[in-house]
């Protein structure tokens, strides 16, 4: 019914990426990987959501990324509808399948408080790590899991574990490495107790 609703199930599964994953950038490649569309129909729907101003582009080392427009007037109506489960300003969650399934993957590896996503994926590299993991976690399964990151991504993830006494402490004392990746731009996973609200 969405499809219809929004003239196009390409559409509809960009739409989903990107309010899934606002502060993450895709390439047209890796987009089209991501959701098993045809590459000359990707292209022509982000040309739509560019020209409709729901997503934006830049260049970085030769490469076209694209994420969402998080000055959108409609942004937070679209997360509603698209965001798959990110926190409403209510509040409230809801779940879909895709992210359930994250939520899944993540506490098979132990007890997670914090996780999230930066450097490569968000497109600032000054974090200087890819995945942050604050917990007690299984560190073979961490492997397993940035493992199959990896395979995913097609690229290494650098990540750090770090567990919950050691971050409230690199946190009260100023740490620069936690200063740094709380600073850059992130797309938060996992926060049980509301640490970056």
């Amino acid at each position: 019914m969405i499809d219809q609703l929004f003239g196009s199930k390409t559409r509809v599964k960009l739409l989903e990426l990107f309010y899934s994953n606002p502060n993450r950038s895709f390439y047209v490649r890796e987009i089209t990987r991501k959701i098993d569309e045809q590459i000359n129909s990707v292209r022509r729907e982000l040309a739509n959501l560019l020209n409709a101003g729901i997503i934006v582009s830049e260049t970085t080392n030769n490469k076209l990324y694209y994420e969402v427009n998080q000055d959108f007037e409609f942004f937070q109506p679209l997360t509603e509808i698209f965001g798959k489960g990110l926190p409403k300003k209510s509040g409230k969650k809801t779940k879909a399948s895709n992210e359930e399934s994250q939520d899944d993957t993540l506490k098979m590896l132990g007890n997670v408080e914090l996780a999230l996503l930066t450097g490569q994926f968000t497109r600032d590299e000054s974090s200087g790590v890819d995945l942050l993991i604050v917990g007690h976690v299984n560190d073979n399964q961490v492997h397993k899991y940035v493992a199959d990151m990896e395979r995913k991504e097609g690229k290494e993830v650098r990540y750090t574990i770090l567990t919950p006494s050691d971050f409230d402490y690199r946190l009260k004392i100023k740490d620069r490495f936690i200063t740094t990746v709380l600073g850059a731009k992130k797309q938060v996973l996992v926060d049980k107790n509301e640490i970056l609200n």
